[in-house]
């Protein structure tokens, strides 16, 4: 990795003769040169994590020889074209985390020595080709962050090589194939952020090898299927935000390889199996269910069995007969003693501040035990201390915050007058949970989301610079902030917005982009923060047609 930086020349490429093109890692910009399409020895490319830009489907040409290319996070647009069927000896094809549009080309399925497809955090729509099913040699397929919709092609059993599937927040829609049962060599399977419905196929319980199941926020409905426990390799099961009811199968014992797991706002009830996993997750993890019960954080534990014998039954009720009514003596002597102690108790302190129904113990922290982490967070401010503050928005004041594993965070901790306007925590659950998972370049990351009786706040990705505003309005680091680096933040929150407007289902509109609410990392690369605030905390507001923030100044995200 070098820190290169500029535009390519032109006439780089007019010999034609190039046959590797590596400049991953780097910091260049601008457009590639027309002429690289005439250089039809390629076999190898290389242009990931620069600031490249250019219409995707004008730049390349076919290969005939590439074996490998990756143009991942760049600012490439434009549709793909028909063009990348013709790379016959293509393996590998990276283009996530641009900005390229339109549908997959069905003539990519002609590409038959592929391996690997990457086409994640685009703005790609239409439905999956089903000539993808061709592709007898692909083990990667990985879609998710576009508008892809429709139904999962059934030719997708076809894959019998296919080990990562990730389609998640998408719009897909229908059942959950059976046919998926055929893809015997699946590792990961994510399904998640779409609009799947009705039961969990049963064939899935035959990927007797895959590791990680993530089909959460759908609308699947029914129980769990009892197949599910022949998968004793997964390691990681999220099922979370769908409405599945009945039982959790007893044949869940079997999954001794399961160490996370997510079964949060469902319909389950019964006991919970008698394994690890389920004996160590987090109280968020099982929360918000019919009632679910057994040996975890939060839970109440089962009825125990009845006595099978008579001679049992009659000992206890005997037992019971002598020693009720010492019980109920002493018992009645230990209530007025009791109450008379919490009297005095509460004469000498101050009434403490009644809970509101609405403000119960919420966490909603991605990978974290939010209970824990509410409490570091506490900690790591001294209860919000001042000391800690970095900034003040129109919703709350944010703090810096060291956890205990030195991970640092920032913490926007909100205005109680904004906490009061939750009224479906159901529904907000669902947003944090979508909001959380938007992974962007240039958007600070959303950890998740606590909402408690005394302390209410968002956790976010800590950047270390700080804002826009502070940076222009030093005369000394103004002058650090040169024009390269100025038109480069341009670039990137043009590219936030972007991704926030077309590849994120339902869109979601800024509303307040100034230079507040820009961020700059270490290395001056803009992330744009704030992007979900308003939508989380007014979600009833029609069509976002009305303004945040800056009085006086409509945003361009607006």
């Amino acid at each position: 990795m070098n820190e290169f930086t500029g535009h390519f020349p032109q006439e780089l490429f007019h010999g034609g003769a190039l046959e590797n093109f590596s400049v991953a890692h780097n910091y260049f910009s601008g457009s590639i040169p027309k002429s690289l399409e005439n250089c039809t020895r390629l076999y190898r490319v290389r242009l990931e994590w620069n600031q490249l830009t250019g219409n995707v489907s004008e730049v390349f040409g076919v290969y005939p020889h590439l074996d490998y290319i990756d143009l991942s996070y760049n600012n490439f647009y434009g549709e793909l074209s028909s063009k990348w069927g013709g790379c016959r000896n293509m393996t590998s094809l990276k283009i996530s985390n641009n900005n390229v549009s339109g549908e997959i080309p069905p003539e990519l399925g002609k590409a038959t020595r592929l391996h690997l497809i990457d086409l994640s955090s685009n703005q790609l729509k239409g439905t999956i080709p089903k000539d993808l099913g061709g592709l007898k040699l692909l083990y990667k397929l990985i879609l998710n962050n576009n508008h892809l919709s429709g139904v999962i092609p059934l030719d997708i059993k076809m894959l019998s090589n296919l080990q990562i599937l990730n389609l998640a927040s998408n719009n897909l829609s229908g059942l959950i194939p059976k046919q998926l049962g055929g893809c015997s060599n699946l590792l990961l399977l994510n399904l998640s952020g779409n609009k799947f419905r009705e039961s969990i196929p049963g064939e899935i319980g035959f990927l007797l090898s895959l590791q990680d199941l993530d089909l959460s926020c759908n609308f699947l409905t029914r129980e769990i299927p009892r197949q599910l426990g022949q998968l004793q390799k997964l390691e990681t099961l999220n099922v979370s935000h769908n409405m599945l009811s009945g039982r959790i199968p007893s044949t869940f014992r079997d999954m001794l390889s399961l160490t996370t797991v997510d079964i949060s706002s469902n319909k389950l009830q019964g006991p919970i199996p008698d394994i690890k996993a389920f004996h160590n997750a987090s109280f968020e993890a099982l929360r918000d269910n019919m009632g679910i019960c057994g040996n975890a954080s939060g839970l109440k534990p089962c009825n125990l069995p009845k006595s099978s014998t008579t001679v049992k039954r009659k000992s206890n009720k005997l037992v019971i007969l002598i020693v009720l009514p010492l019980l109920g003596s002493l018992l009645l002597v230990f209530v007025v003693i009791g109450g008379l102690f919490i009297l005095c108790k509460r004469a000498r302190k101050r009434k403490p501040e009644p809970e509101n129904e609405q403000h119960r113990n919420i966490f909603t922290i991605l990978g974290h035990d939010g209970k824990k982490l509410y409490e570091n967070i506490v900690e790591a401010t001294e209860e919000f201390n001042s000391n800690y503050c970095i900034g003040e928005g129109g919703y709350g004041i944010v703090y810096k915050a060291v956890m205990p594993t030195e991970e640092v965070v920032a913490v926007k901790k909100l205005h109680r007058s904004q906490t009061e306007k939750l009224s479906d925590f159901k529904a907000f659950e669902k947003e944090v949970c979508v909001l959380a998972n938007i992974r962007h370049r240039n958007i600070v990351k959303m950890y998740g989301f606590c909402s408690h009786a005394k302390h209410s706040f968002l956790v976010y990705e800590f950047i270390e610079k700080g804002s826009l505003r502070k940076i222009i309005t030093s005369e000394e680091q103004a002058i650090e902030f040169d024009w390269m680096k100025r038109l480069n933040v341009v670039k990137g929150v043009v590219g936030a917005l972007s991704y926030l407007h077309h590849s994120c289902s339902p869109p979601i509109i800024h509303r307040d982009i100034t230079s507040n609410n820009i961020l700059l990392d270490s290395e001056y690369e803009a992330h744009v923060s704030d992007f979900g605030t308003a939508r989380l905390l007014m979600p009833d507001s029609s069509n976002w047609t009305s303004f945040a923030g800056t009085f006086g100044y409509t945003a361009p995200g607006a």
